[in-house]
């Protein structure tokens, strides 16, 4: 199903279509993300601040509180877990690329820790998993397709990783194997 997750109404309308067609949810993935151009600090607009925080900070607050009110025993639930993406770039800064970006997904990680102690005894877990330099079409849409072969001799693992590898993390994180993991944040960044 569709829906812009910045947009307050679609979150909604998307969480009670997956109520009637699946039944109560035990697991979210926040995986929406987005950035612009790359450019300095001192050359963006309001604009674009608006359009990078409603999509990597706003919509996952939406998505998680939806989630919340469906999984958190204080509403009847059963409990759940939620992952949200994060970036390395929250921990680098991304100077004269993505700083706008970073501060973003910065965001996400104080909200993956404050929402897991917020909702840890409601049974509900709360990790995120922090994706370093991965082959995804993110980095054509910032400008730079060939932006991984370019900094691959940054990580110490001398190579991107793959969307595969991100989300088998992932996967770890929403199983019962992780069942004593909350607030955690995963770096899969090939050590960098």
């Amino acid at each position: 199903m569709q829906a812009d997750v910045s947009a307050e109404s679609d979150v909604v309308r998307l969480f009670n279509a997956v109520d009637k067609a699946c039944g109560p949810i035990a697991a979210l993935v926040n995986n929406a993300g987005m950035l612009e151009t790359q450019m300095r600090v001192d050359e963006m607009d309001a604009g674009r601040l608006t359009r990078v925080f409603a999509a990597n900070v706003v919509g996952t607050m939406l998505c998680c509180r939806e989630a919340v009110r469906r999984m958190s025993t204080r509403y009847g639930g059963t409990g759940g877990a939620i992952v949200n993406l994060s970036s390395a770039a929250a921990r680098l800064g991304s100077p004269g690329e993505y700083v706008d970006y970073a501060a973003a997904k910065a965001a996400v990680d104080t909200l993956t820790i404050g929402l897991s102690r917020e909702v840890g005894a409601e049974g509900v877990r709360v990790n995120a998993v922090r994706p370093g330099l991965i082959h995804t079409e993110i980095h054509a849409s910032g400008g730079e397709p060939d932006r991984i072969a370019r900094l691959a001799a940054t990580v110490p693992m001398k190579r991107g990783g793959t969307a595969e590898e991100v989300a088998e993390s992932i996967l770890w994180l929403l199983s019962d194997e992780a069942s004593y993991v909350t607030g955690a944040i995963l770096d899969v960044t090939g050590g960098r």
